[in-house]
């Protein structure tokens, strides 16, 4: 259940892989925290719908996998995913700003529900913007609400907060276009890590978007590694967003996967 559900919600990324990448500068003078967080929401974000083929490695310590994603988003509306093996869709999931309900037909499994329990799961907040940030390459949290230490590390913009004591959250970005190359949380009394790394990026007319992208995922002695490469980008097409469950899945809830 944990792992195409993974791929669910974390194969968030769209990209399309060119000839030649977005350069990307390194970081060299000392800058402001509420400099870099403003550079870093500059880039623009003119699209309404956005559609992305990708394929994907799924990894853990028992097994890998590879499938291939469809990814159908509505700008701040809805987000459709389908995970395909062998062209045969595993499962589905349809993300909104107040549910999230998905399908996978190993077990005939299914759910329905909000961003709690999931945010339980995940060990860290969890709503629909988030979600979607994490496709179009920004910050998952909103930078603009939080305090952070600066630095440079790894020739990278590098910003740092631990607001509650218990959750530390990282945010690395390059000086050009302050695009983000690295998200981190890390809860050390849970033995819990999530990374979240962009290697490249391309601009496009509507957006500058990752193109690939690669998750590291650790709770206590379980490790996930997703990589993933994204085929095809459009957008502003008239998109559908077909889903339903089909019959006689059984469904089941966050608290006993």
């Amino acid at each position: 259940m944990k792992k195409y559900f993974a791929f669910l919600l974390l194969i968030l990324v769209a990209s399309c892989k060119p000839k030649a990448l977005l350069a990307e500068g390194t970081a060299s003078n000392t800058l402001s925290a509420e400099k870099i967080i403003n550079n870093h929401y500059s880039n623009k974000t003119d699209f309404s719908t956005l559609y992305i083929k990708a394929s994907a490695r799924y990894q853990d310590d028992k097994q890998t996998q590879n499938v291939t994603a469809e990814i159908r988003l509505k700008k701040d509306e809805k987000i459709l995913i389908s995970i395909r093996v062998i062209g045969i869709t595993m499962a589905k999931a349809l993300i909104t700003p107040t549910s999230v309900q998905y399908y996978e037909k190993i077990g005939n499994k299914y759910f329905e529900g909000d961003y709690a329990g999931l945010s339980k799961w995940l060990g860290t907040d969890l709503d629909f913007q988030k979600v979607q940030n994490m496709l179009i390459g920004k910050a998952i949290d909103d930078l603009h609400k939080g305090k952070y230490a600066v630095s440079i590390m790894e020739k990278l913009y590098k910003l740092q907060s631990n607001a509650d004591g218990t959750t530390d959250k990282s945010f690395y970005f390059e000086s050009d276009n302050f695009l983000i190359k690295r998200q981190e949380i890390n809860q050390p009394a849970l033995d819990r890590t999530l990374q979240v790394a962009y290697p490249d990026y391309k601009k496009y007319d509507q957006i500058i978007l990752p193109l690939s992208l690669a998750i590291d995922a650790r709770q206590n002695e379980s490790k996930t590694n997703i990589e993933i490469e994204y085929k095809n980008v459009t957008f502003n097409e008239d998109l559908s967003f077909p889903y339903s469950v089909p019959e006689g899945y059984e469904r089941i809830y966050i608290d006993k996967i």
